[in-house]
């Protein structure tokens, strides 16, 4: 079976250029450093899978959804997990439906001789979506946390990123027109195979500094004061020093601005203080243990840290340490 006919449009990451790649950055407010661009733009000129790695919360994730948005084509994701199996990842039949066909056939309300082995019955799973879509704009096909997936599992996607087809037994070979960008994810929690890193063109994320995240929250939250925002990554970022289980990322920092702004509808330019910390550790720290941790001390030193940022902010990293 080859891919579905459709109308043929632009592949929008043919011919991409540096400033292609900047301006779709830009306008997804996505803070991208020389080292992103430049791997990026690499992957996308070579027609490489890109596997970013890098601790939780450091925009890998953001990074696929990013391009997808940038160069208005669809993002198709594989969220990968202990015991992902192909059916998961490939395609599966819709048993009931064809049981339903063969059920009314015997009953004599549908056509003698009906296959129900056909694209109709067949339920497209990611890796077969992404590789089916034909209208000339390939896909951005996010593979995320390859690292939760089993090994047997990274074969199999070995095996369909090397011709971006797949064979269907039944109904033939789903080959793509134009192979979909790649961008797969693994917050090292095991080792990846050499195979896997070999195709793949390699980027590694690390958390933002104190610069970064206060570019990314002022871009996400524009409606929360600056000063505010510079006290907000100054604590973020004495968090991230302490050890916990699990240390906020990007994405829990513009939660917590996000809810702090929706607080201080009124007095948004006021010091942050130590209750509203406690307040809405929430928004930080997702485990108990981690929450448990933050006593008097720790308040005390985020208080500190975010005094620090809002008097100097662009040597409240060095300073807060």
């Amino acid at each position: 079976m080859r891919p579905r006919e459709g109308d043929v449009s632009e592949n929008p990451f043919a011919d991409a250029t540096e400033a292609d790649l900047r301006e779709a950055f830009d306008a997804t407010d996505y803070v991208a450093e020389d080292d992103i661009v430049t791997t990026v733009l690499l992957a996308l000129r070579l027609g490489r899978p890109l596997l970013v790695e890098g601790e939780p919360g450091a925009g890998k994730t953001e990074l696929a959804k990013v391009l997808a948005e940038g160069f208005e084509t669809d993002l198709v994701r594989l969220q990968c997990y202990e015991g992902l199996t192909a059916e998961n990842a490939l395609y599966e039949w819709n048993y009931t439906k064809q049981l339903l066909a063969v059920q009314a056939e015997e009953r004599g309300v549908a056509e003698t001789d009906e296959s129900v082995f056909t694209e109709e019955y067949l339920l497209e799973r990611p890796l077969v979506r992404a590789l089916a879509d034909a209208d000339g704009r390939p896909p951005v096909l996010l593979i995320d946390e390859i690292d939760r997936a089993d090994e047997e599992f990274e074969a199999l996607l070995l095996e369909v990123l090397s011709d971006f087809q797949v064979s269907i037994p039944e109904l033939g070979t789903v080959a793509a027109e134009e192979p979909p960008v790649v961008v797969i994810t693994s917050n090292r929690t095991r080792g990846l195979s050499d195979a896997l890193k070999r195709r793949c063109l390699y980027l590694h994320v690390e958390p933002p500094s104190f610069e970064k995240e206060r570019d990314i929250v002022a871009r996400k939250v524009p409606e929360l004061d600056g000063a505010l925002a510079t006290q907000l990554c100054a604590v973020t970022q004495r968090l991230r020093d302490e050890p916990f289980r699990k240390h906020p990322g990007v994405a829990e920092t513009l939660d917590w601005a996000q809810a702090v702004a929706e607080l201080r509808a009124e007095d948004g330019d006021e010091p942050l203080t130590a209750e509203e910390i406690e307040h809405t550790i929430g928004c930080l720290l997702k485990e108990v243990e981690d929450v448990k941790r933050v006593d008097e001390d720790l308040l005390e030193a985020l208080v500190e840290s975010a005094r620090t940022a809002r008097e100097n902010p662009p040597q409240a990293r060095a300073e807060s340490g």
